[in-house]
């Protein structure tokens, strides 16, 4: 009963985020979308959802269903992006910190810690400001704050892998460390970083609504699920369409990403795996 419950969540993330890439991608957002995500009707503000506008509209008019699909993909870019950027800083230092000397390693961890002691949202909002407002800025902020957790779980998890016998002798037989990095270390810590970059996937699509909700995030007309519930902030009574139906597409979004990742950690851990 246990396991049917769980494959029953796994394959409605799995669906979720299918959903998620087929909509988003850049050739399927139009085609999907019944209008243009930035086209005003002011004639129909706020009309509740119908055959018409399927979601409703907003407070110009414009279609609710096109900006949550047009939304969508800006969530997907964000998240691969940020998790593509963290994968490379926080990889790349967490190898170095593990491999290197130890006031190497004090060095790195320190700056990494430092920038882990700063509330999330709070070092988002810093980053973006000086880095100037729009969505490319906020790919750059997130990529750069969420490094830190991968650097610390790579520094981890190399310090464990490089005192293996197999590491071990291939230094004795003077393998170059790049052959070993890539050979032995990678290869054995790639579940784990796999699992985290699920997480801080689902993490940047929701910090990305916040900052966008905040003003500091993607910039109208610009469709993002943050702006949308931004302007629907004063209209719950009035038009509640427009903060639902993009809440909700957040909340399934980052629930889906959650159970994958949770499912991950499960599948890839030998204890867990090996007690089921």
């Amino acid at each position: 009963m246990i396991a049917l419950r769980k494959s029953q969540r796994v394959l409605f993330s799995l669906a979720v985020l299918f959903l998620l890439v087929l909509v988003g991608s850049a050739i399927a957002a139009p085609l999907v979308a019944p209008y243009k995500p930035t086209e005003q009707y002011l004639a129909k503000r706020f009309h509740a959802p119908s055959l018409e506008n399927l979601l409703g509209t907003d407070n110009y008019g414009r279609d609710i269903l096109s900006r949550i699909v047009f939304g969508s993909r800006s969530a997907l870019i964000v998240g691969i992006v940020t998790v593509s950027l963290a994968l490379v800083i926080g990889s790349t230092i967490g190898l170095l910190a593990g491999l290197g000397s130890r006031n190497l390693d004090s060095a790195l961890m320190l700056f990494m810690d430092s920038v882990l002691s700063f509330p999330t949202i709070l070092l988002a909002i810093t980053v973006v400001s000086f880095l100037g407002y729009g969505l490319v800025q906020v790919m750059l902020a997130l990529g750069i704050i969420s490094s830190p957790i991968l650097a610390r779980l790579v520094r981890a998890e190399t310090l464990s892998i490089k005192t293996e016998g197999y590491v071990e002798a291939g230094r004795a037989l003077g393998t170059p460390m790049v052959k070993i990095v890539f050979k032995h270390i990678v290869p054995n810590l790639l579940g784990k970083v796999v699992v985290q970059c699920s997480i801080i996937f689902a993490l940047s699509i929701v910090i990305e609504a916040s900052l966008s909700y905040l003003g500091v995030g993607t910039q109208p007309p610009a469709a993002s699920w943050g702006l949308m519930l931004k302007d629907a902030r004063n209209y719950l009574v009035q038009a509640p369409w427009m903060a639902i139906y993009p809440g909700l597409c957040l909340a399934l979004t980052v629930l889906a990403f959650n159970i994958i990742g949770d499912t991950l950690a499960e599948r890839l851990n030998p204890r867990l795996t090996g007690s089921s």
